[in-house]
C-alpha cells in the first residue's frame, strides 16, 4: 500500500506539470479549458496521511487556479501569461498546433489511469478481506455446531482423515517399523472421499499410478545410473501416462512418486517393493476407515435443493405478480425478472448435482447398512426433479414473454386494466401452491395444506375471468391479446405442474 502511495503522488505530479505546460502553450481558449483540468487535478484525492495539496511546490501552485478564481486568476496561478502569438494560440479556425490537442488527450489519459491505479489501492483491503473470511468461519462454525449439515459432514471428514493418516502411520511405523512408513499415512489421507465408492475407484487410481510411478523410476535409475539422468528419462514419460482418462485425476501421482523415489536414492527391489507395501496399506485403512466409521451419505442436499428450488419458484411468482399488480412493468423491472429466473435456473443446477451425489452415495454402501438395520432416510423420487425442471422452463418462459412485452421497440402491448390485476393474482396463487409444496417437502406441516380447497377453487374462477378478458381483447387489439393469451398459457402452464391433480380433475 505505501508503494502504491508514493507511486500516485508521483504520478499526479508529473500530470500536473504536463497540465501547466500544455495550458502554457494553449493561448486564450486553450489555458481556459486547462484551467479546469488543474482544478480537477488539484481536486484528485491525495494518498491517506498527507493534506490535499501538500505535494511540491508545483503541485499546489497547480491546484492554486480551482474553481472559483476569478476569470484568468487561475491560469496566472499556473504559470501562464498573457496568451502570445508565438505560443500556439488559437485562431479563427481553431488550434494552431495539433500536437497541442493530442498532448491534452494523453494528459487526460493518464489522468484517468491514477484514478484508475488509486481506487485499485483503495479496494485492495487485506484487513477487509480478513474480516469477511474470518466472518465466514465463524458462520461455518456456528452451523457445524447447531446441528446436521454440510458443514458437520465437513468436519466428519476432515477428522476421520486425521484419524485414517494417524492409524496408517502407527501401522506401518510403530507396529511393523518399515523405513517406508512416510507412504501409509500419504495415501490413507488422501482416500478418505466425499463417497465410498469415490474412495474404493481413486484407491485403484492412485494404487496403480504410485506403481507405475516406482517401477519406471526404478528402471531408469538403472539404465542411466544417475539421479538427473533418470529424472530426464521418467518424467515425460509419467506426465504423459498422467493424461490417460482411466487415471482420472490421480495420474499426477506416478510422476510425483517418481521424483520421492529418485530422491530418497533408494531404488533397490526391497525398497521398491516396502515403498509398494506400504501404499497398498494406506490405501486399505483410508478405504476402510471412510467405509465403516460414519459412511458419508448425501441424502440432506436433494430435499433442502429440492424444497429451496420450489421455494424460489414461489417468491419469484410474488415478485411478478406484485410487479404487475403496481404496474411497475418497465425495462428495469423486466431485468430483475430475468436475473431471477437465471437464479431458479443455478438452483436446479444445484439440484442435479446433489442428486448424483446422493446416487454415488449410496453405491456400495446401502446394502450392508440395510443389513445392519441402519437403511438411509428415503428422498425424493426423481419425477420431483424432472416436475420442477418443466416448472423452471415455464418460469423462464413466462419471464421471456414479460420482457418482451415490457419492451417499448416490440410490437407486442402488455395487458391493462382488470385483466392485468386478475392474471397478478393468478400467479400469487400458483406461487402460494409453491410455497406449500416447499414446506412438504421439509416435513413442515402450515396453512397451505388447509387452504388448498379455497385456492384451487380461486384459481379456477381466475382462469374461466381470465379467458373471458382474452374473448374481449381478442375483439378489441390483436396485439394484447396475443400477449395475454401467451401469458395465460405459460400460466396454465405452470398451474399443471404445481397442482397435478387439480389439471387431471
Amino acid at each position: 500500500m505505501t508503494r502504491v502511495r508514493e507511486t500516485v503522488g508521483r504520478t499526479a505530479r508529473v500530470m500536473a506539470r504536463a497540465t501547466r505546460r500544455t495550458a502554457r502553450r494553449a493561448g486564450a481558449r486553450g489555458a481556459a479549458g486547462h484551467r479546469e483540468d488543474a482544478g480537477e487535478a488539484a481536486s484528485h484525492p491525495e494518498p491517506a496521511g498527507r493534506p490535499a495539496g501538500s505535494g511540491d511546490p508545483e503541485t499546489r501552485e497547480a491546484g492554486a487556479g480551482s474553481a472559483g478564481d476569478e476569470p484568468g486568476t487561475g491560469e496566472r496561478s499556473a504559470g501562464t501569461g498573457s496568451p502570445h502569438p508565438d505560443d500556439g494560440a488559437d485562431g479563427p479556425d481553431g488550434p494552431r498546433n495539433a500536437e497541442d490537442s493530442d498532448r491534452a488527450g494523453g494528459v487526460d489519459g493518464g489522468r484517468a489511469r491514477v484514478r484508475g491505479l488509486w481506487q485499485a489501492a483503495r479496494d485492495a483491503r487485506p484487513v477487509d478481506t480478513v474480516r469477511r473470511e474470518a466472518a465466514a468461519v465463524g458462520r461455518a462454525a456456528r452451523a457445524a455446531w447447531r446441528g446436521p449439515g454440510r458443514e458437520r459432514d465437513l468436519v466428519v471428514q476432515s477428522l476421520k482423515a486425521a484419524g485414517a493418516g494417524l492409524l496408517a502411520w502407527c501401522v506401518a511405523r510403530l507396529w511393523m517399523g518399515d523405513p517406508m512408513a512416510l507412504m501409509a499415512p500419504w495415501v490413507a489421507v488422501v482416500l478418505v472421499q466425499a463417497t465410498v465408492y469415490s474412495s474404493v475407484r481413486q484407491a485403484t487410481q492412485l494404487f496403480t499410478a504410485m506403481c507405475a510411478g516406482t517401477l519406471v523410476a526404478s528402471g531408469a535409475q538403472a539404465v542411466t545410473d544417475d539421479t538427473t539422468g533418470a529424472l530426464a528419462l521418467c518424467l515425460p514419460l509419467l506426465m504423459l501416462v498422467a493424461n490417460w482418462h482411466r487415471f482420472g485425476q490421480q495420474g499426477v501421482y506416478a510422476a510425483t512418486t517418481a521424483v520421492f523415489t529418485l530422491a530418497s536414492g533408494a531404488v533397490s527391489a526391497s525398497a521398491v517393493g516396502h515403498r509398494v507395501g506400504q501404499a497398498a496399506l494406506g490405501a486399505v485403512i483410508g478405504v476402510a476407515v471412510n467405509a465403516l466409521v460414519l459412511p458419508p451419505i448425501h441424502l440432506r442436499d436433494v430435499r433442502e435443493n429440492l424444497a429451496a428450488l420450489a421455494r424460489e419458484t414461489g417468491d419469484v411468482l410474488h415478485a411478478v405478480a406484485a410487479d404487475l399488480r403496481d404496474c411497475s412493468w418497465d425495462a428495469q423491472t423486466a431485468a430483475g425478472w430475468t436475473s431471477a429466473a437465471a437464479r431458479l435456473q443455478h438452483r436446479l443446477d444445484a439440484l442435479r448435482s446433489a442428486r448424483g451425489w446422493s446416487q454415488e452415495s449410496l453405491r456400495l454402501t446401502y446394502g450392508p447398512l440395510r443389513a445392519l438395520h441402519r437403511a438411509p432416510a428415503a428422498v425424493p423420487p426423481e419425477q420431483e426433479d424432472q416436475r420442477w425442471s418443466r416448472v423452471t422452463g415455464h418460469m423462464t418462459a413466462l419471464i421471456r414473454t414479460l420482457a418482451v412485452a415490457a419492451d417499448e421497440n416490440r410490437t407486442p402491448a402488455p395487458p391493462e386494466g382488470p385483466v392485468l390485476e386478475m392474471y397478478a393474482r393468478l400467479l400469487e396463487l400458483i406461487g402460494d401452491a409453491c410455497h406449500a409444496d416447499a414446506g412438504r417437502l421439509l416435513g413442515e406441516a402450515g396453512e397451505g395444506a388447509s387452504a388448498e380447497g379455497p385456492a384451487e377453487a380461486a384459481l379456477e374462477e381466475l382462469h374461466l375471468r381470465l379467458q373471458e378478458g382474452l374473448r374481449e381483447h381478442a375483439g378489441q387489439e390483436a396485439a394484447r391479446a396475443a400477449v395475454l393469451g401467451t401469458l395465460l398459457l405459460q400460466a396454465e402452464n405452470l398451474w399443471a405442474e404445481t397442482l397435478p391433480d387439480t389439471q387431471d380433475q
